[in-house]
């Protein structure tokens, strides 16, 4: 599912929109980590190859507006990460936790 045209970071995104999105910047671009994330990360013992299989695999929940940003949900049985896109070709996580 391509992107709405002129699509800025700044507008909302439909779960399959957002889904498409992060399938399309898990192949090509780039994925990073908030510090905040780091944190919650070594927390709850998660580390980038739980990230990868989440956003692989996880259920993309409807976006909550925080901070400035579309903060969207990313969830499995077991463990959530939420991801703000930066651009079209990287993504943030935020943060993430173990359900």
């Amino acid at each position: 599912m391509p992107l709405p045209p002129g699509w800025t970071t700044a507008e909302r995104l439909s779960p399959p929109e957002a889904r498409a999105l992060i399938d399309s910047i898990r192949a090509t671009g780039i994925v990073g980590l908030g510090d905040h994330a780091v944190v919650e990360m070594n927390a709850d013992d998660l580390d980038m190859q739980d990230a990868r299989n989440v956003l692989r695999g996880g259920v993309v929940q409807e976006p909550e507006f925080e901070n400035g940003e579309w903060r969207y949900q990313v969830r499995t049985a077991k463990m959530v990460f939420v991801v703000a896109f930066e651009s079209e070709r990287k993504l943030t996580i935020v943060t993430a936790w173990r359900i």
